[in-house]
């Protein structure tokens, strides 16, 4: 049993060759290996489900140095999140991976076949960062449904990161990325190192290392990002202000607003401040992994294994200057601007929170006896560039013991694994943030100059403001314990192999805690607008059972039944079925499917979330003060028409779980040795989708959503500042867009996966192509049960395009120590969340030249976006980033050279 895998089987797995055994010269001895996407061992390497197998010694030959970078090459991945992401929105700097675009938390992430913990920030699925990219050795992708055998999480599929398991002597490298143009640059490092060999020592064990660095990319670093497309605010320097609530807004700039990054606004009284260029449109990140693991015969049918991995990922962002927006003034200070006085629409008892006389400010060190307000002030709308622009740097931490047992006993073959998943994610405040009561405090006495230059006094103010420590902390913790055996059960029907069962179970305990420390938190609240108390936290346990049965009823044709049922400590339980077939009638020539239900529970993020208040995720317009971007009084267009909104967000114990049906059907094609096609129908529907709904959806479709929209009367405002919703949601002061978490509607999305491998041994050397590809035919959804169906294949819609066709096309070559290389990635257009623009499809190559001077020694240079291609414009709105991009689908480096040496030893 314990005999090494010959490496024959590797290369059919890979290449998909599905009459491999069957095509041997002589017949060998190959050993029964466990494919994911079935608890059955079995020689054939072509399953009834579609499983792709990426050999992570190809990728490393693309360039590839990271987890992320293997997710954009799946062409059943829609991308939701990268480490982009985290910029203005305090992700922390994770990635997800999305198969089919039903969701990340749909998607289940193995690590030699076990869970890891999900990412505490969100904490509904794992990080892709914290894998440890160095010791992996494969990853296989089951494109399909397995929630009959891996519980929750695997409606969309499962992504099973394999590492090494047997690995002798050492090896180092070293890589260098450079882009053409400025940021970017990345270093990357790893080292691994084994001793024992399984079959002749009957013992491993290895440790692997691996370190990568990335700089920046700054807004003003890239062209493409100058464009403005969102990205713009009231808050300005010099600051703008306002004598009537939801007024319009005035600034001692206009009409030329001639300073830096500033344009006039719509009614040319005030202007507006252009904040991409202060955005990094990439982050500064760099991770550090390390594995460890040991493998023990014991005998000739018990195998020991014990491994650790510990992951660090830390992403620093950058964003625009602190926005101190809606801030008093007091009528008779220094800087109270005179013309306010003469306006129209000033009034002398303008008392916008009904605070007249009260402090308008806490407490703090510089001032513990705050001024009172005073009636007739000014809101003032101001941006503080003397801190500079706003950074955090979020550190996310894993590890993962895990101690396995797999062997036979009584004609079984069983294993177990005891696994513990720790994973935690602290957000830091590094640079920008400031305590808003003192600057409150300083622009309300008059002495901080919201307008112009700044005295001694005021410079030194501001700069005592600043503040930099950890803001929040979250952890989440997953102790598992599973166990499966399988054996045959004799040739039923004469079909020549015998019928196979498997059984299994499974228990877990999930544990989540979220919180702010409060003491800092409360201090940068005003330049954060986190809720200080905010707190979270949640715990469940899991209990299931599960069974397959393989049954072959002819040479040719074999079905398999699968059944999970899973008990969860707080919210009940659930059954999920999945029957399967496959059908060879020659060596050429396979076709399969399956038909299979599935859940996914709510996860304790969803379910515990605190709720709390922040702006908007980009500019919208009132739908009653503003409908259709025009303001119904041009003189409170400022507050109304394209301006950021409070929103309201958190979790909901009354969550139910989604459920889904999926089907495959496919065939697998080889005309000749060494070519395989393949293609496969697939087909999903989930119904209570766990979400919120879109920013976008609400705010374009009033009538249906108004339920959502709370608005403070009288004159139906929509407060832009945390300071009106201070006494909570039910204050009437507080107006908000309600973006709670709850279920909606259902997703239906349905397409075909292309598959294509050749290889060809010539005189001329070694060469192979490789294709993969994915066309969605259907992707619809629902805002809210019963609801119309959205269409979203190549259109902008929700939070998000579905792309119709995504591919990747690969030809490589290799002989005498030579080996070279061009990948072309490539995804269609779509229609633009403004539909009025159609964002043009986008296509880049790679390509890469090795040699090998010695065995031990390989050399490899490339270059990635050989063509230089720019992001294609589009003018989302919904993303921080607001140069005219979307950051989730396309890269903003450009073209970049890469080197990379290895040497074994």
């Amino acid at each position: 049993m314990h005999k090494q895998t010959k490496i024959a089987a590797a290369v059919l797995l890979t290449f998909g060759g599905i009459s491999a055994w069957a095509q041997q010269a002589e017949p060998q001895q190959i050993e029964r290996v466990t494919v994911t996407g079935s608890a059955i061992k079995r020689i054939d390497a072509e399953t009834s489900v579609p499983v792709t197998v990426i050999k992570m010694s190809e990728l490393k030959s693309q360039g590839v140095t990271s987890v992320e970078q293997i997710l954009g090459l799946l062409s059943s991945i829609q991308a939701t999140q990268n480490m982009a992401s985290a910029i203005g929105n305090g992700t922390g700097g994770v990635s997800y991976a999305d198969m089919r675009g039903i969701g990340p938390d749909k998607t289940l992430v193995l690590l030699n076949g076990q869970r890891i913990a999900n990412s505490a920030t969100g904490a509904s699925a794992p990080d892709m960062n914290m894998i440890p990219f160095s010791a992996i050795e494969r990853v296989e992708v089951l494109r399909d449904g397995a929630s009959s055998l891996y519980g929750t999480d695997a409606i969309g599929g499962v992504i099973n990161f394999i590492t090494k398991n047997n690995y002798t002597g050492g090896t180092a490298s070293l890589g260098y990325d450079a882009p053409e143009k400025a940021g970017g640059t990345t270093n990357s490092a790893s080292l691994g190192y084994g001793i024992g060999d399984l079959a002749k020592d009957g013992w491993n064990v290895f440790g692997t290392v691996s370190l990568k660095k990335r700089d920046f990319i700054n807004g003003d670093q890239r062209d493409f990002n100058k464009r403005i497309v969102g990205g713009l605010s009231n808050s300005t320097f010099p600051a703008n202000y306002q004598v009537a609530n939801g007024g319009a807004y005035y600034s001692p700039a206009a009409p030329g607003c001639n300073a830096a990054n500033l344009i006039p606004n719509a009614a040319s009284t005030g202007c507006r401040i252009v904040t991409p260029p202060f955005v990094s449109i990439s982050p500064r990140s760099e991770t550090v992994s390390g594995l460890l693991k040991g493998t023990f015969d014991v005998g000739q049918s018990l195998r020991l294994g014990a491994e650790a991995f510990y992951s660090k990922n830390s992403v620093e962002t950058q964003i625009a200057p602190v926005p101190y927006g809606g801030y008093w003034i007091n009528p008779g200070t220094t800087y109270f601007p005179t013309a306010a006085l003469s306006n129209p629409a000033y009034s002398p008892n303008f008392d916008p929170y009904g605070a007249d006389g009260e402090p308008f400010n806490n407490p703090t060190k510089q001032f513990p006896n705050p001024v009172l307000t005073q009636k007739g002030g000014v809101l003032v709308w101001w941006r503080d560039l003397i801190n500079g622009p706003r950074s955090d740097k979020s550190t996310g931490k894993q590890y993962r013991a895990l101690f396995t047992a797999d062997g036979n006993a009584a004609g079984w073959d069983y294993k177990a694994a005891l696994a513990y998943n720790h994973t935690q994610n602290d957000r830091f405040l590094t640079g920008g943030y400031a305590d808003g009561d003192v600057i409150g405090e300083g622009l309300i006495r008059g002495i901080i100059n919201p307008f112009g230059e700044q005295t001694a006094q005021s410079l030194e103010l501001i700069r005592s403001a600043s503040l930099t420590g950890l803001l929040s902390t979250s952890i989440g913790k997953v102790t598992s314990l599973t166990g499966s055996a399988g054996r045959e059960l004799g040739d039923w029907f004469g079909a020549t192999r015998p019928v196979q069962i498997a059984v299994g179970a499974e228990f877990r305990r999930e544990d989540y805690r979220d919180f702010n420390h409060h003491d800092f938190a409360v201090a940068v609240s005003a330049s954060t607008g986190v809720d200080p108390d905010a707190h979270s936290e949640g715990t469940r346990n899991v209990s299931a059972v599960y069974s397959e049965l393989n049954v072959p009823l002819t040479k040719d044709l074999e079905v398999t039944g699968s059944v999970r049922f899973d008990k969860y400590s707080d919210f009940g339980n659930t059954t999920n079925p999945k029957l399967s077939f496959r059908y060879q009638p020659s060596k050429e020539v396979l076709v399969r499917g399956s038909a299979s239900t599935g859940f996914r529970a709510p996860s304790l993020y969803e379910l515990n979330a605190s709720t709390g208040f922040t702006n908007t995720g980009s500019g919208y317009n009132n739908p009653l003060n503003c409908p259709n971007g025009v303001p119904v009084d041009p003189a409170t267009a400022g507050a109304n028409c394209d301006v950021q909104f409070q929103a309201y967000f958190g979790g909901n114990k009354d969550l139910k779980p989604e459920k889904s049906k999926s089907f495959t059907l496919g065939l697998v094609f080889e005309p000749m040795r060494g070519l395989s096609t393949s293609i496969d129908f697939w087909s999903i529907r989930v119904n209570d989708l766990i979400n919120s709904i879109p920013e976008e959806t609400l705010f374009s479709d009033y009538q249906t959503f108004q339920q959502y929209f709370h608005f403070v009367q009288p004159g139906n405002i929509l407060p832009l500042n945390t300071r009106a919703c201070a006494g909570g949601p039910t204050s009437p002061t507080c107006g908000y867009i309600d973006e709670r978490t709850q279920n909606l509607g259902g997703v239906k999305t349905s397409g075909i996966d292309l598959g294509l491998q050749y290889q060809l041994n010539t005189s001329m050397g070694r060469m192979g192509v490789e294709y993969q590809s994915t066309y969605v035919n259907k992707y619809e959804y629902q805002n809210y049960k019963n609801g119309p169906w959205n269409q979203n294949v190549g259109v902008y819609s929700g939070a998000g395009p579905v792309f119709k066709w995504q591919h990747h096309l690969a030809g490589s070559w290799s002989k005498d120590g030579w080996g070279a290389g061009l990948a072309v990635h490539y995804k269609t257009g779509y229609k633009d969340m403004n539909p009025g623009n159609t964002v043009k499809s986008y296509a880049t190559a790679d390509a890469y030249v090795s040699f090998s001077p010695f065995k031990a020694v390989s050399l490899l240079a490339g270059v990635r976006n050989l063509t230089n291609q720019d992001p294609p414009f589009s003018n989302q709105s919904a993303l921080f980033q607001g140069g005219g991009w979307d950051s989730r689908f396309y890269d903003p480096v450009g073209r970049t050279i890469y080197v990379r040496g290895t040497v074994d030893f």
